[in-house]
């Protein structure tokens, strides 16, 4: 008989686990077994970027009495010339900080949005089911530029130019391009290259640049020496402002001068639940962080002190879970400025115990809706902290991989395809409209402890971030992992959840699960017999980074494994 191909993708994912961990050559004789290696432990300040040379910068930021947002804005502007894959001053931000003065969290949403003179009318009069993925509609206004310079005129020390300095000396002097970078890179250039500006600036005579090979990006020197004087009015209406103006005009673009003047990110409230002791803080729509939360607030209800992690029980509670606060996320997550979420019922007790009770304990949910008794994307990731105890947690994008592929000639920057996540249907949440901010995927988060900051941590990766930020909490929390533990450990994925943008195909078939090299045969069995559709996947599981702060006042850093990324401290 011949197997199915569900069969035969199982056969080649059991056999890939039972080859990797007979392979494994690390015979570690402290932690868990999947460990990569130990946290790092500091005692002064500590970094955690997705960049070895950004995280060294945002040190030298901090030896020099920079303050933890000094050192992010610094590894931050390093990642956009190092990392232009995952973010750069094309793309938004998102930030939380605990601040040691006032002893309270602080956030900032520095998202943009959709060019004025755009509408919903004109993409349905030209045919358009769904905004495309590259070229200028999907792009609106970079809130990055805007994001550092709120942070820092709330909470940096030194100038501007002088945490821009070292960025822009590497784009002039050039660095080496890391592993994984190049690789996603080499994957972004057939795609990007007709876009025009960008062959020009992000290529090596129509390739991309190779593993170890010298970058240099003496456009983006310049740019970032332009706003280092001129400070954001430099980029939102100068020199830089009437450039783009300019060259979106020129093709086929809306995203205007005036677009870009009239931008201003905003702080906002950071939302927390109490998971088991803990406060995990995530950010109000218009992003997804939410879902995080929900899904926190539902799994409470289950005792995972009895519940082994990476079993079958484990991973499936997990997944419905998942997909009740996805169906939710589909459903009400969007601009609030235009169509404001019911938090408050969405995180309520009340509402948890009734998701919970949807989810049936042998079986797979095919499909699940929104919550009917309610009265209502690639990233960097980093996080700094401080010898004043200032922590920073801040996640930067593009959106999808290098962006729309749109590159201003001179500038040496991509712009987002954010605006690709807008839905072009009339009455939902996440309706395209002028001037409005889009879905967004990127979600830095924080734990706090009886008032006091825990954790600062983040996982880049689209929709599996909020999955990713539950799964270390519950690392941490349930499952008794250290830090570097609790971003090692094999991780579980699922995809094909409702989703708040495109065509809005709702589940029908419970969607896919993936999971991680490490998950045993017999789990991946047993969750096969419950009804879930498991296939081999690569590259979806996302990247971490993380800071904690221990009792004495010292700090533990952790990096992902899956990445080039880098924690140090001293």
């Amino acid at each position: 008989m011949k197997p199915t191909v569900l069969g035969a993708s199982l056969l080649v994912l059991a056999a890939t686990i039972s080859f990797s961990v007979e392979g494994v050559a690390m015979d570690r004789v402290t932690g868990r077994e999947f460990a990569t290696r130990s946290e790092v432990i500091a005692p002064h300040a500590m970094a955690a970027t997705s960049h070895p040379l950004a995280t060294q910068i945002a040190l030298d930021v901090l030896k020099a009495g920079g303050s933890a947002v000094d050192a992010a804005i610094a590894a931050n502007a390093a990642l956009g010339l190092m990392e232009p894959t995952g973010n750069g001053i094309g793309g938004d931000l998102f930030a939380i900080v605990w601040d040691p003065k006032t002893q309270k969290l602080h956030a900032y949403n520095g998202s943009g949005r959709s060019p004025q003179a755009l509408s919903l009318q004109w993409f349905q009069d030209n045919g358009y089911q769904d905004i495309p993925p590259h070229g200028p509609l999907p792009v609106t206004v970079p809130g990055a530029v805007d994001g550092w310079f709120a942070l820092h005129d709330k909470f940096g020390k030194r100038k501007m130019s002088d945490n821009l300095a070292p960025t822009i000396r590497y784009a002039r002097e050039g660095h080496p391009v890391h592993e994984l970078i190049a690789y996603y890179w080499n994957r972004s250039v057939p795609v990007l290259s007709k876009w025009p500006g960008f062959a020009e600036q992000f290529t090596v005579d129509g390739r991309a640049p190779r593993k170890g090979e010298l970058w240099k990006n003496p456009n983006l020197a310049r740019t970032l020496e332009k706003i280092a004087k001129g400070g954001r009015d430099a980029f939102y209406k100068g020199e830089i402002a009437r450039q783009i103006d300019a060259y979106f005009k020129a093709n086929d673009g809306f995203l205007s001068y005036e677009d870009l003047a009239a931008h201003q990110g905003e702080w906002v409230a950071p939302v927390s639940v109490n998971y088991r002791g803990v406060d995990v803080w995530e950010l109000p729509p218009n992003g997804q962080g939410i879902a995080a939360l929900q899904m926190l607030n539902i799994l409470e209800g289950f005792d995972f002190s009895r519940i082994a992690f990476g079993s079958a029980e484990h991973v499936h509670l997990f997944v419905e879970a998942k997909k009740l606060a996805f169906a939710d996320r589909a459903r009400w997550y969007a601009d609030p400025a235009f169509a404001p979420a019911p938090l408050e019922q969405l995180l309520s007790e009340r509402y948890a115990s009734e998701r919970r009770a949807l989810i049936n304990p042998t079986r797979a949910a095919k499909a699940v809706d929104a919550g009917a008794k309610l009265n209502q994307g690639d990233t960097i990731y980093l996080t700094v902290a401080d010898g004043e105890g200032m922590m920073v947690s801040l996640i930067q994008s593009n959106y999808r991989g290098m962006g729309s592929g749109m590159a201003v000639p001179g500038l040496g920057f991509i712009f987002q395809d954010r605006g690709e996540q807008f839905v072009l249907k009339a009455g939902h949440p996440n309706s395209f409209a002028p001037g409005k901010r889009p879905f967004h995927t990127i979600i830095p988060a924080f734990i706090t402890k009886d008032g006091k900051p825990w954790v600062s941590f983040g996982l880049m990766g689209g929709a599996m971030q909020p999955q990713g930020h539950v799964q270390i909490v519950m690392n941490l929390v349930d499952f008794g992992m250290n830090l570097q533990e609790a971003g090692d450990a094999p991780r579980i994925h699922h995809d094909g959840s409702t989703e708040p943008a495109g065509q809005l195909a709702e589940m029908q078939d419970g969607g896919v699960l993936n999971l991680e090299t490490g998950f045993g045969w017999e789990v991946i069995r047993d969750l096969q017999r419950r009804g879930h559709n498991i296939e081999f996947a690569d590259g979806v599981f996302g990247g971490y980074q993380a800071i904690m702060r221990g009792d004495n006042g010292v700090y533990y850093g952790a990096s992902e494994s899956r990445k080039d990324g880098q924690a140090a401290g001293y």
